[in-house]
């Protein structure tokens, strides 16, 4: 498939997630853009959907589908964090992360499924985290989230792929966005250190793996883990 395709972005508005859409809308294809809060970023098709309600997806759905046609590739990377160490995290601590990072993807994607299915061609790109490789203090509930999304990515790889959809997951490593805008500047150094590259990853550079996990050169790959972290936690 090279046609201008129907692609929605979930956390789009932002960060990786901006970079994404800005990556698709650049070769051409129609970029939708979800929005819990935050206004849509100019030049973008924005629908306001709230990941942790069906009914608000159904809804967002139904504004692509209306406008783009039933979306074709789906980028989960609607995403939020609340770090407490494991001792201090209520129940609600770590059931709002996984509700949204991990219960919110599998909604963004159930909900594509079908016409994906109708269409028989698909592509599904769950943005994860090295944290879930490494694990991290502070981040029991984002790392187990963020964690299921690859059980969660090679269950539909091969529930799907017969039907031509393929489901893989994209784990960035240390990325210079606001969300690691707080780092103090000793993790920000420890992290460094065991980056094979020395450096932070630009939202860029992870946008460019997701459109190749979207494109034909990328037909034969599913099920599929990638790290885009300069080498953070290799060999985990």
């Amino acid at each position: 498939m090279t046609d201008s395709r129907s692609v929605f972005v979930t956390g789009g508005n932002r960060g990786i997630g901006l970079a994404i859409a800005r990556a698709f809308a650049a070769q051409g294809d129609r970029v939708a853009v979800g929005h819990r809060s935050d206004e849509p970023p100019e030049g973008f098709f924005g629908v306001r959907c709230d990941v942790t309600d069906s009914d608000s997806l159904d809804a967002a759905y139904e504004k692509i589908e209306s406008e783009h046609g039933p979306v074709q590739v789906l980028v989960a990377n609607a995403g939020i964090m609340r770090d407490k160490l494991a001792l201090h995290t209520t129940d609600e601590d770590f059931l709002e992360i996984l509700d949204t990072n991990l219960v919110g993807a599998f909604r963004s994607a159930r909900r594509a499924i079908p016409g994906m299915l109708e269409g028989r061609w698909g592509r599904l790109v769950f943005i994860s985290s090295f944290s879930g490789m490494l694990g991290s203090p502070g981040q029991a509930n984002y790392a187990a989230s963020k964690t299921g999304l690859t059980g969660l990515a090679r269950s539909l790889a091969r529930e799907l792929g017969r039907r031509g959809i393929t489901s893989n997951v994209v784990a960035p490593g240390f990325i210079d966005t606001d969300m690691v805008a707080g780092v103090t500047p000793k993790r920000r150094a420890e992290y460094l250190s065991m980056t094979a590259l020395g450096r932070p990853g630009t939202p860029e550079e992870v946008a460019n793996v997701v459109r190749f996990l979207a494109g034909e050169d990328a037909s034969y790959l599913t099920g599929a883990f990638l790290p885009v972290s300069g080498g953070l936690g290799m060999g985990v």
